[in-house]
């Protein structure tokens, strides 16, 4: 990787390509296109604020995040995608998996999570689901975001010293240290396993956040046959003569007060 992208000129082309989002996000409303973009990785690779930038300006109700707790003790005894499908895109939707059902090959795997059994079982069935995935017409990207051990651990460390992102930690991202190769070989058999020309995987590299982003946004772009789709101008109407509408006193004590004006004589 190269030297970290100056700050400025990553602001300005993520802008750009977060416009270029909200274009392709017009095509996929006016298409009925369904779009299922999987973010995978290292604890601490980035993922979350890739996603961040990615849905930064879409429509929530077009673009959802799909971020899973640990499955219930009645979600362990289904068919293990079976959860996921309940948040597969309808027409016209975008969805952004926030680790997605490779949990199996990842931290179920290292972590013990899983049986022998269940995991092989994945490895089996994951190309088999994707496959049915695209026929059907949806357009399914995978990313893998990498990073060092040397990044991961700074990472691991800013994050448990500042308390406004220290509950991004937890005891399984810690352990991820100490099982570095465990990881790693994981990750070279999933991608062996699962690396389809259906469903490719794509890898980024992380190791400078602001490069992995607009490389990663710019690829997911390229990968999605979008068109401009010509949008109706919206013309806000002048606003008409009063009616002879007169506004209730105000409950004073029922306003929030004004702490802001607190801040000026500081």
């Amino acid at each position: 990787m190269a030297d970290r992208l100056p700050k400025k000129v990553y602001e300005a082309e993520l802008r750009r390509l977060q416009a270029q989002l909200v274009d392709m996000q017009a095509w996929v409303q006016a298409t009925g296109a369904r779009i299922v973009v999987i973010f995978e990785g290292r604890d601490a690779a980035g993922k979350g604020s890739t996603i961040k930038r990615v849905a930064e300006y879409l429509n929530p109700r077009v673009a959802r995040i799909v971020a899973l707790p640990a499955p219930t003790e009645r979600e362990r005894s289904q068919w293990y995608f079976q959860r996921y499908v309940a948040h597969l895109p309808a027409a016209g939707e975008i969805v952004l998996m926030d680790r997605s059902w490779y949990n199996r090959a990842g931290v179920e795997r290292v972590m013990g999570y899983c049986t022998n059994e269940e995991y092989h079982r994945f490895l089996h069935q994951a190309p088999i689901f994707e496959r049915m995935l695209v026929e059907d017409g949806i357009l399914l990207l995978k990313y893998w975001f990498s990073v060092s051990d040397v990044e991961q651990e700074k990472r691991f460390r800013s994050r448990n010293e500042d308390p406004m992102r220290r509950w991004k930690l937890s005891p399984n991202d810690v352990l991820s240290i100490t099982k570095w190769e465990d990881y790693s070989r994981a990750k070279d058999t999933m991608f062996v396993h699962t690396d389809i020309p259906e469903a490719r995987w794509h890898e980024v590299d992380n190791e400078d956040k602001r490069r992995g982003r607009i490389n990663m946004i710019h690829h997911l772009l390229g990968q999605i046959p979008y068109e401009m789709v010509e949008r109706p101008e919206i013309e806000i109407p002048p606003r008409p003569p009063s009616g002879g509408y007169d506004r209730p006193p105000q409950q004073l004590d029922g306003y929030v007060p004004d702490y802001a004006a607190t801040l000026i004589d500081k």
